[in-house]
């Protein structure tokens, strides 16, 4: 975690010249740093070229701070180094305010719904759509890393068949900006008020709005309550009248996605070297069973009883053949 070469010379030309000290990493090459110059602080986002493109982050910020959402405000940019120096919005995040405040767990889901809520009053941005090929390709990478992972051989056919029978319930013809990674641990407590600020949406499509609600009420990073997740889906219906339709949507989206994450999962292990994801695996695949008893995914729970039985889901380091 030391700063790139350019990095000092780069916050000071924006006027922020000071201390730069490690702050995280995340899943993909990018890291943050905290900026401290002259009692105040900023965060520098490092996206480093080419793994990196900190265009689209910019991009989907600007729009939802012209929406009145609030995401960090961006003092200045340099995309050949990739280089972005940010608002700081503080360490309060949501998942650790829940850890320390249980009481407050209702409360904080609920504020998060209500921006989601908010957040579908809009048509989508100028975003790529979220669309059948998108959904089957994320899908896909459940069976391009979890299957060989564990050295099973499956029906890849079989596969894109089901999910092809489902994700008619996944796709919308009013598409609202859908952020993607929208979970307790991108959810910032801001300011005195502690209103809601957002991070981690650079890979922000056009698609149903349902698609958000599954990354925070079937969160790969902590437990979420059944009961939970069923309140705040009344919260969401309730405001915005939403149907069944909109519940099957959740369901499909919701497998989709955890398909997804497992597959990620295990890339992120056997890819790129970072072996604490797999045991994040067995809390996904609880959340694609509770997805997979839905009658709308008959299809693909049939897939799954076939091809990968209980025995077979769960931590991937685990379950891979021994050498």
């Amino acid at each position: 975690m030391t700063p790139p070469a350019g990095a000092a010379a780069f916050v000071a030309a924006h006027g922020w010249a000071g201390d730069i000290v490690p702050l995280a990493g995340d899943a993909s090459f990018r890291r943050y740093f905290r900026v401290l110059s002259q009692g105040r602080s900023a965060i520098l986002m490092d996206a480093p070229p080419p793994h990196e493109d900190p265009r689209p982050f910019i991009a989907v910020a600007r729009w939802l701070s012209v929406k009145g959402f609030a995401a960090p405000t961006i003092h200045g940019v340099d995309l050949d180094q990739g280089l972005v120096l940010l608002e700081d919005f503080g360490d309060a995040r949501m998942r650790e305010a829940i850890d320390e405040r249980p009481e407050a767990t209702m409360a904080l889901y609920e504020a998060a719904i209500d921006l989601l809520v908010d957040l579908a009053r809009y048509p989508a941005g100028d975003f790529a759509p979220y669309d059948r090929a998108v959904l089957h390709r994320e899908a896909d990478l459940l069976v391009d890393w979890y299957c060989p992972a564990i050295g099973v051989e499956i029906d890849r056919a079989g596969w894109t068949k089901a999910w092809d029978a489902v994700f008619d319930h996944a796709l919308t013809d009013t598409p609202v900006t859908v952020l993607r990674d929208y979970h307790a641990e991108n959810l910032m407590l801001v300011g005195p008020t502690q209103s809601l600020g957002l991070l981690d949406f650079q890979d922000a499509l056009a698609g149903h709005p349902a698609y958000d609600l599954v990354s925070l009420l079937q969160d790969a990073r902590r437990d979420v309550d059944p009961s939970i997740e069923e309140a705040m889906l009344a919260r969401y219906r309730a405001a915005t009248g939403a149907g069944g339709d909109f519940l099957r949507a959740y369901h499909v989206l919701g497998a989709q996605r955890n398909a997804k994450i497992i597959g990620i999962f295990t890339r992120l292990w056997q890819r790129d070297g970072k072996p604490r994801y797999p045991a994040l695996c067995p809390r996904v695949w609880a959340y694609l069973e509770r997805d997979l008893v839905q009658p709308v995914l008959a299809p693909v729970a049939a897939w799954f009883d076939a091809n990968l039985p209980p025995e077979m889901r769960g931590d991937p380091m685990l379950l891979a053949p021994q050498a």
